[in-house]
């Protein structure tokens, strides 16, 4: 094994997890290190690294065809600077917060080879240097980043990715060490970014015992959590066993012990064989009641003082000039009628033109409604589309993260008389049951959604087990209109959801790309973006095009993707690489991830960065419509929050649309090519949609239509309400 000493020039790129990095690095001995070059390349798993910071890396030569040779890191070690120079440029990196190149110049020039010991033992004295309110900041920011380091030699030592180290240390504070040494499967309940899988060895080496009650619920939870991941409400008691026993090379009868501890600790709920996480059978068994509640109350229509609503109806559509079908009609006076129903169908066959209808009838007759959708972009685009005001589910109800509670609550219900909700198919379990605890027993709730999307991220399966269940009613719109029919997306859409292959001349606004590879196909996503389609179409590459992809890994996902148009779109220059903040660079497109409803901005919201400044380690990114933009501040670390966004993942593009779309579809994409996967990418475009694929993968998408199946019993337990309902009311009429 090779080892290298030096200094961290730039990060060339990071991977949106941080684990993979590559990094310029200059060597401080050429001679001594077998290279000509006072400049390489490191590439391998060096989460965490900043420029300016020196390091001494162990590892092997190789050469890549395309890149030349690099230097793959095994491991690393930090170490402080041992020149003023590298001194000021480590203090200035970035790595202490409260220290930019101005701050460490002014630090530096005062102390000189004293700096470090001024700053671990006198931090008072760092006032000398002129720097007022910053000497606090540096003193603390100094302490973390010490503490740091000691801890990533504790990772390193038990094999963890030093990228985490940051994590660990936020949720733990200064006993992170002996908080993992006496309990490291919290890492796994507690940190992002780490796995059952990594906290099981860690326990291992740490000596604790491979057959223990604690490992066994462990690993159940980890399991269930793994399954409500993927959509799963419950999973079946002996799938459950079999998984977790798989997982920790045990027989499923020792775990037994692991699966009743775990559930007299009330994390988990036993019910007729189906085993759920607490919280997610709460929820939906909080659902079920909610809905039947709705369903079985009298609507506030009864005691309405104001003009009749159906008359209110017959007027706007004559004064908008409007033509409902017969089916459009019945979804309107069905929401009128019922105290719960669904509208859903495909785009162009008109849901929003209901959706027009239904408020100006609301409107006219005084009746007051909340318009509502489960994130921030599928709010502003209902609100786009009826112009209309309209809100996240989060907002209307109110959450307040402090507590992780809700204003509007089974205490404190809405005062709408009418609760509208679109994009249904996005809305999770837990979400739903906040909601209807939250709707008056006497409003309406209409939801509205498109069942051939892609179901949503988090458990449950609402608008597909609602469509399922008898006593919901629902409107399927069919008819597909004449100006939607002039839409080759539209029309290609249509043909997806029917099983048809799109033809490759539908039209204007779409274009089928066939290619041999991945690689392939990588390379003309790059030229479509970058070149042909702001050369024929007039359109920004950066603003207008987003690159949607099935996957994050592979040459055609979302992760390399990302990476090279970040390289074409905003490149790497002397004053751009001076600035940038982590992995982002000033004019880089990025989304954000989490909701923060304390900044205002929400999952899939996306923006563009406009400013770094490490003296005070922020960086602000400014989203909104042009005529409607907001700075936002993030400090390094709030940096998790965000991720490039020149390409992203069709699930993550949910709710959103955009002028123009390029999707890469390969084989090596399996088995992630479902027909609801593409029909989603598609009906994400506007004006422009380019599919970029090879031999098979368009017809395999399309073919595929075997729906992963959600384990979820929302369905059974509305069946369950209203029969023990019906039953009541016999009894009553028998008592009578």
């Amino acid at each position: 094994m090779t080892t290298l000493t030096g200094t961290v020039e730039r990060i060339v790129f990071r991977s949106d997890d941080e684990r993979f990095v590559v990094a310029r690095f200059r060597l401080e001995d050429v001679a001594g290190q077998r290279t000509y070059d006072d400049v390489t390349t490191l590439v391998g798993n060096l989460g965490g690294i900043n420029p300016g910071e020196p390091l001494r890396v162990g590892g092997e030569w190789e050469r890549h065809a395309r890149h030349g040779p690099h230097f793959r890191v095994e491991w690393t070690e930090q170490r402080l600077p041992t020149t003023l120079q590298g001194l000021e440029r480590f203090l200035g990196s970035g790595i202490i917060k409260g220290i930019g190149p101005g701050t460490a110049r002014a630090v530096v020039e005062r102390f000189g080879e004293q700096t470090i010991e001024i700053i671990e033992h006198h931090p008072e004295r760092l006032r000398e240097a002129r720097i007022g309110r910053r000497a606090e900041l540096i003193a603390e920011g100094w302490r973390s980043h010490r503490q740091i380091r000691e801890l990533l030699i504790f990772l390193r030592g038990h094999d963890l990715p030093a990228h985490l180290a940051g994590r660990i240390r936020d949720q733990y504070g200064e006993e992170c060490v002996s908080i993992i040494q006496r309990d490291p499967y919290r890492l796994a309940r507690d940190v992002s970014g780490i796995g059952f899988k990594t906290a099981d060895a860690m326990a291992v080496k740490l000596g604790l015992p491979k057959v223990s009650t604690s490992r066994f619920v462990s690993g159940l939870m980890h399991v269930l959590e793994e399954a409500a991941r993927e959509g799963h409400v419950f999973l079946p008691k002996p799938e459950l066993l079999t998984k977790t026993a798989a997982l920790l090379e045990v027989s499923p009868d020792h775990l037994e012990p692991g699966l009743l501890e775990a559930a007299r600790q009330a994390q988990v709920m036993v019910e007729d064989d189906r085993v759920y996480l607490t919280p997610l059978l709460n929820a939906e068994r909080g659902l079920a009641k909610g809905l039947s509640r709705l369903l079985r109350s009298p609507s506030f229509l009864l005691d309405h003082q104001g003009p009749p609503v159906e008359d209110a109806l017959t007027r706007i559509i004559a004064h908008l000039g409007m033509t409902l079908s017969e089916e459009q009609q019945n979804a309107v006076a069905t929401a009128l009628r019922a105290k719960v129903s669904i509208i859903t169908g495909g785009p162009g066959t008109g849901k929003t033109t209901c959706l027009h209808a239904l408020i100006g009838a609301l409107e006219a007759s005084g009746i007051s409604y909340a318009l509502c959708a489960p994130t921030g972009l599928a709010a502003k685009r209902i609100a786009s589309a009826t112009n209309r005001t309209a809100s996240t589910i989060h907002r209307l109800l109110g959450y307040q993260p402090s507590g992780n509670e809700f204003a509007y609550n089974a205490d404190h219900q809405l005062p709408a008389d009418f609760v509208i909700v679109d994009e249904v198919s996005m809305l999770d379990i837990l979400l739903a049951n906040h909601l209807l605890k939250a709707v008056r027993s006497d409003a309406h709730l209409l939801l509205v959604g498109d069942a051939d999307q892609l179901p949503s991220i988090g458990p449950g399966n609402i608008l597909s087990d609602l469509l399922a269940a008898e006593g919901v009613p629902a409107t399927i719109l069919e008819e597909l209109y004449r100006q939607a029919r002039d839409s080759a997306i539209t029309v290609a859409a249509h043909r997806i959801r029917r099983g048809q292959v799109p033809a490759p001349d539908e039209g204007r606004d779409l274009f089928l790309v066939k290619v041999e590879s991945a690689d392939r196909a990588r390379e003309v996503v790059l030229r479509l973006v970058q070149e042909r389609i702001p050369a024929r179409f007039g359109l920004d590459p950066t603003r207008d095009v987003q690159v949607l992809s099935p996957t994050h890994r592979g040459p055609a996902g979302v992760s390399v993707l990302n990476h090279e148009l970040q390289e074409l779109l905003n490149p790497a220059h002397e004053r751009n690489i001076e600035l940038a903040f982590g992995r982002f660079r000033p004019g880089d497109k990025v989304m954000q991830v989490r909701n923060n409803y304390d900044k205002d901005v929400f999952n899939g919201d996306v923006g563009f960065v406009t400013a770094t400044d490490r003296e005070s380690g922020r960086l602000t990114v400014r989203f909104g419509s042009p005529g409607d933009e907001r700075g936002v501040d993030y400090d390094d670390t709030e940096l998790g929050d965000l991720t490039l966004a020149y390409a992203v993942s069709v699930h993550k593009a949910q709710g959103s649309e955009f002028p123009c779309v390029v999707l890469p579809m390969v084989s090596g994409h399996y088995p992630l090519l479902q027909r609801n996967l593409l029909y989603t990418a598609l009906t994400r475009a506007k004006q422009l949609c380019v599919i970029v694929h090879d031999e098979k993968s368009l017809g395999m998408a399309v073919r595929s239509n075997r729906l992963a199946g959600r384990f979820t019993s929302l369905t059974q337990r509305l069946a369950q309400l209203d029969e023990r309902a019906s039953q009541s009311q016999e009894l009553e009429i028998l008592s009578a």
